[in-house]
């Protein structure tokens, strides 16, 4: 039976796969109405850490146009 379990990655992950800095992912996570889906610990500092969907995270950046205008149609 194949795994179902969804990937999820943290804002650092994001960010990365998005060649952006983690606040500026976060930022364009809100704004696109990409919603955290749980929250973990940080292995390393212990913080709690937002959890994403992958998937939705790559269509994102596929949907992605850095500089493009969005206020004017």
């Amino acid at each position: 039976m194949p795994d179902t379990t969804p990937e999820l990655w943290t804002t650092e992950m994001c960010a990365e796969h998005l060649g952006i800095k983690p606040k500026s992912a976060s930022g364009l996570l809100s704004r696109r109405g990409i919603k955290r889906v749980g929250e973990d610990r940080h292995p390393t500092s212990g913080r709690i850490v937002a959890l994403f969907l992958a998937d939705e995270v790559r269509a994102l950046a596929d949907d992605r146009q850095p500089g493009r205008r969005t206020d004017q149609a």
